[in-house]
């Protein structure tokens, strides 16, 4: 690991100067991803500005009847909050399903959203990474790619994102607030992470300058009909090949409202209004939620470790979604999947 300056910040207004004074420094609060990646030498920051102390760990009632999640609130607090437990169930239960205990408790809900790629590649300094390094290559489109992606993908990257509970916030709707030089602004969830491009080491649209302060969370909250469906080369302490955020309002048989994001898939949780459309509706049949997931999946492109993440991810998709209409959401302390 390179040597550093160590810096703490007092309060948010102080934590952007520092950061605007230095583009070479990062913000580190549970730092459960950024040591790793200083570990590897992926990351190379001149200077940590500690954040951990800033005022951003309450979680309160929004005037529009959401939750407002500070930035520095620990996945652990979030998940058994007991607002989060009764309205939010499909976010307690993603977030459940992500990492270990320890790092839950660790780990805050601002860093989860900035977590970067598990991507082998991009985590070995000794071969081309275009997110590492741009325009060097990308050694998992003719390597190893069986974690990546199969949709959203370019020439230039096909790594994943590796959060469980940005799947859960894109299905919701949540919107991230930032703050930085200029002020305050929101960023919806589902366009806070960018896909690939020719730019694949632009993680997220916010700008060096920025800090999350906080996630918002709708009204809606989806407690009843829901699923968080997670699969995985083993039950516990792994990244997903594939996880769906189910979330259906239902009116009897009929779907009034449905949500449907993916992880393990995409550059960034993956929403598209054209299969949800195509549940609206609609009967919450096996048969609806076939055609939706055929929709969803419909430009996907496998690799060549990858091409069976289609198939799973349709399958998944139908899970998930049969989970949410009968109301018996995936458990995440019994991973067998019903």
């Amino acid at each position: 690991m390179i040597n550093f300056q160590y810096a703490r910040a007092k309060d948010v207004a102080e934590a952007i100067k520092m950061i605007a004074a230095d583009p070479s420094a990062r913000f580190i609060a549970g730092g459960t991803n950024l040591v790793d990646l200083m570990k590897y030498d992926v990351e190379r920051p001149t200077r940590l500005i500690d954040i951990s102390r800033l005022p951003l760990t309450e979680v309160t009632e929004t005037d529009a009847g959401g939750l407002r999640v500070g930035a520095l609130v620990p996945n652990s607090d979030l998940a058994w909050h007991p607002t989060v437990e009764k309205r939010y169930p499909i976010v307690s239960s993603a977030i459940q399903a992500g990492a270990s205990q320890q790092l839950r408790n660790m780990a805050s809900t601002g860093g989860n959203l900035l977590q970067r790629t598990r991507c082998a590649y991009f985590y070995d300094v000794a071969l081309p990474c275009n997110k590492r390094e741009p325009d060097s290559g990308c050694s998992a489109i003719d390597g190893f790619s069986r974690m990546h992606a199969i949709l959203g993908t370019s020439k230039a990257c096909i790594a994943t994102h590796p959060s469980d509970m940005c799947v859960a916030l894109a299905a919701l709707d949540a919107v991230v607030h930032v703050a930085g030089p200029d002020g305050e602004r929101t960023i919806a969830l589902r366009d806070f992470h960018r896909l690939p491009g020719d730019t694949p080491q632009i993680d997220t649209n916010l700008a060096p300058n920025e800090i999350i302060t906080a996630v918002e969370l709708p009204a809606k909250g989806f407690a009843k009909n829901y699923s968080y469906l997670k699969i995985r080369d083993r039950l516990s302490y792994a990244f997903a090949l594939i996880s769906v955020a189910a979330a259906l309002e239902l009116d009897g048989t009929k779907i009034k409202d449905a949500r449907l994001a993916l992880g393990g898939v995409a550059h960034k949780p993956w929403r598209d209004d054209a299969a949800e459309a195509e549940l609206n509706g609609k009967e919450a049949t096996r048969e609806t939620f076939a055609l939706a997931a055929d929709v969803l999946l419909r430009d996907a492109k496998g690799y060549a470790g990858n091409t069976f993440k289609i198939e799973l991810s349709r399958r998944a998709i139908v899970r998930a979604l049969t989970q949410a209409a009968n109301g018996t959401p995936q458990s995440q302390s019994n991973k067998q999947i019903r």
